[in-house]
C-alpha cells in the first residue's frame, strides 16, 4: 500500500483496514482546503487496491469534524467570489469521491458533527456515533449555505427532515441521529462505539472484497439509472461474478462447509 504524507490525517493500516483520522485537534478537525485536498489523495491511493477492505473514519481530540475552516474562508476572500466557488466545490467533489469508494467508509462520529462534517457522515456506507455526539447543519446561522453537502444530507435522510434541519439549524444527539436515519448505531461510550467497530469490521470481512465493491456501485446507481437498463447491467455482472475468482472460491467454500479465502 503506497499511501500520501499527510499533514492533516493520520494513517493507520492495519488487517485489510485503513484507518484515517482527521488530525487538527486544535480547531476541532474543521476541514481546510489542505485536509480535502490530501483525504482526496487517500481516497485516491487505495481505490485500485485490493488489499484494503475497509475506511474507517474518525476525528482526533475527541471530536469528529466541526465543519468548514472559517480561516480558508477568510483567507480567500481578497481572491473573490470565484475563490469561493472553488473552494466550496472542492470539498463536494471530495465527497462525492467518498461516497462513490469501492471500499466499506465507515464513520466513527464522536463530539461535533457539523457543516461538512455532517456531510462526511452522510456519504458513510456505515455510521456509529457517539450518543452524546453533536449534530448540526449551522451554515445559515453564519449567513451562508450548506451548498455541497445538502444534496448527500436529503439523500440520507430525506428531504423533509433536511428542510427541517438546515432551516433551524437545530442541534441533536447521536441517539437522535439514530432515530433520523442519518447514522446506524448510537453507543454510550468509546468502549462500546469500539466494540461496534470490531463488530462491523468482522462482518465486512466476511464478504468478498470484488463483490462487495460491485455492490456498492449496483446500490449507488439505483439513486441514478433507470431501472430496466440498470437490471441488464446487474445480470451481466452477476454472471461474470458466479464465473469469477471469487465466485468460484464462495460456491465451493460453501459445498465444503469452510470459511472462503477471503475470511480467514
Amino acid at each position: 500500500m503506497s499511501l500520501p504524507d499527510c499533514e492533516t490525517l493520520l494513517l493507520k493500516p492495519e488487517a485489510g483496514v485503513l484507518h484515517i483520522t482527521l488530525n487538527r485537534p486544535d480547531c476541532r478537525n474543521a476541514m481546510s482546503l489542505q485536509m480535502v485536498h490530501e483525504l482526496s489523495a487517500v481516497l485516491d491511493s487505495v481505490k485500485e487496491d485490493p488489499g484494503v477492505r475497509a475506511l474507517v473514519l474518525r476525528g482526533a481530540g475527541g471530536h469528529f469534524c466541526a465543519g468548514g475552516d472559517i480561516k480558508d474562508m477568510a483567507g480567500a476572500r481578497s481572491a473573490g467570489a470565484d475563490a469561493y466557488r472553488q473552494l466550496n466545490r472542492a470539498f463536494g467533489a471530495m465527497l462525492e469521491q467518498a461516497q462513490n469508494c469501492p471500499q466499506v467508509l465507515v464513520a466513527l462520529l464522536e463530539g461535533a458533527v457539523l457543516g461538512g462534517g455532517f456531510g462526511l457522515a452522510c456519504v458513510s456506507d456505515i455510521a456509529i456515533a457517539s450518543s452524546e455526539a453533536r449534530f448540526g447543519l449551522p451554515e445559515t446561522t453564519l449567513g451562508i449555505i450548506p451548498a455541497q453537502i445538502a444534496p448527500f444530507v436529503v439523500k440520507r435522510i430525506g428531504l423533509t427532515q433536511a428542510r427541517r434541519l438546515a432551516l433551524t439549524a437545530a442541534r441533536f444527539n447521536g441517539s437522535e441521529a439514530e432515530r433520523l436515519g442519518l447514522v446506524h448505531f448510537s453507543e454510550t461510550d468509546s468502549a462500546a462505539i469500539e466494540a461496534r467497530l470490531q463488530e462491523v469490521l468482522g462482518q465486512i470481512r466476511q464478504c468478498a472484497p470484488q463483490a462487495n465493491a460491485q455492490t456498492k456501485a449496483l446500490l449507488l446507481a439505483t439513486e441514478t439509472e433507470a431501472l430496466g437498463p440498470l437490471l441488464d447491467k446487474a445480470a451481466g455482472q452477476f454472471a461474470a461474478a458466479v464465473t469469477g475468482t471469487e465466485g468460484a472460491e464462495g460456491t465451493m467454500a460453501f459445498v465444503q462447509k469452510r470459511a472462503p479465502s477471503w475470511a480467514q
